[in-house]
């Protein structure tokens, strides 16, 4: 399988390394608006070529599929190109500003026959894994109250391309809050309204973006919970936080990034520990792929998946108080 990356940036580099711990059963190869950054991805993480522009890496007949990791302003145009060329394609998330986008994408897949992944590597994580298999196993009873915390005070560099929201599509919660977004709504209960609520913005600082938000919801099963998201809050250890996951029977309490879980329920407290080893999930979403590919199914994160993410985030800036995502 010969991947090709569209986009030399950070998280090419995030991808390349899990994907070389995969083997040799994957040829990588790298696309650049910068030929020479192009060439020197390629040296670095021993790709097998190198493209000056995405169009080349697109038109190579001897690339099976593209990972689409440059700002989302452009993933729309790069994912329709793929796909006419008969690609595969993994977008990285938010894959697409508008529901209508994911539509377009949606269209022209079927008429490709190819697989589209949106990249959203903490569904595969450890940690939803574990939480997953304790809510279906009612390790707590019926769930009652979800509270996820993330909140760490990380600024961007005021050239990052994520302060400027024609860029990333949004601000800080529509950019990388969709994560979270999904890791709450993956769990098992599915969200059936969600609302946003953001404080006041501080303009302080070169990280210009709105960086917080809170988020109500509810679940089918009439659980309700809250998400509350900050890039501008110090935490312990710069990240360190901790979520909780109410039932009528225990409680569930999870350090927020995957570390350690505790469960207070019938019996004993037990602590596990998810597994360190592709704690962020790229891995097994990288084999989610190959695997849909080589099978002809559609992924666990397809876009039929991320357009239930699509229609929350529609819903959050939806409320009156909430900033508009483009």
């Amino acid at each position: 399988m010969h991947i090709a990356f569209l986009g030399c940036g950070f998280i090419a580099g995030v991808h390349s390394r899990h994907l070389k711990a995969l083997g040799d059963g994957v040829v990588r190869s790298y696309a650049s608006r910068d030929g020479a950054k192009a060439e020197a991805y390629r040296r670095s993480y021993r790709g097998a070529g190198s493209y000056e522009g995405y169009t080349a890496a697109i038109a190579d007949p001897a690339v099976d599929a593209v990972v689409i990791a440059v700002p989302p302003r452009f993933h729309l145009d790069l994912t329709l190109q793929a796909l006419s060329a008969g690609k595969h394609v993994l977008v990285e998330k938010p894959a697409y500003f508008r529901m209508e986008d994911y539509q377009r994408v949606q269209a022209a897949r079927d008429r490709a026959g190819r697989v589209v992944l949106v990249g959203e590597n903490d569904h595969y994580k450890p940690l939803a894994v574990c939480l997953r298999r304790l809510l279906r196993e009612g390790a707590i009873g019926e769930l009652v109250f979800a509270h996820f915390t993330t909140l760490v005070k990380r600024f961007k560099r005021a050239d990052d391309w994520r302060n400027d929201e024609t860029m990333a599509g949004g601000d800080a919660f529509f950019e990388e809050g969709i994560h979270w977004l999904h890791l709450a709504n993956s769990l098992g209960p599915v969200m059936t309204e969600a609302s946003g609520f953001q404080p006041g913005a501080s303009s302080d600082g070169p990280d210009r973006r709105v960086k917080s938000m809170m988020v109500a919801f509810r679940y089918d099963n009439d659980a309700v919970g809250a998400l509350f998201y900050s890039r501008e809050v110090p935490s312990l250890l710069r990240g360190l936080r901790v979520s909780k996951l109410f039932g009528r029977a225990g409680i569930i309490s999870f350090e927020s990034n995957g570390a350690v879980v505790l469960v207070r329920g019938s019996g004993m407290p037990r602590v596990i520990l998810p597994g360190f080893r592709d704690m962020r999930g790229y891995q097994a979403m990288y084999r989610d792929f190959l695997d849909a590919i080589h099978t002809n199914r559609a992924p666990q994160m397809s876009l039929e998946t991320a357009i239930v993410d699509q229609r929350l985030m529609d819903q959050i800036y939806a409320t009156p108080g909430a900033a508009s995502s483009s």
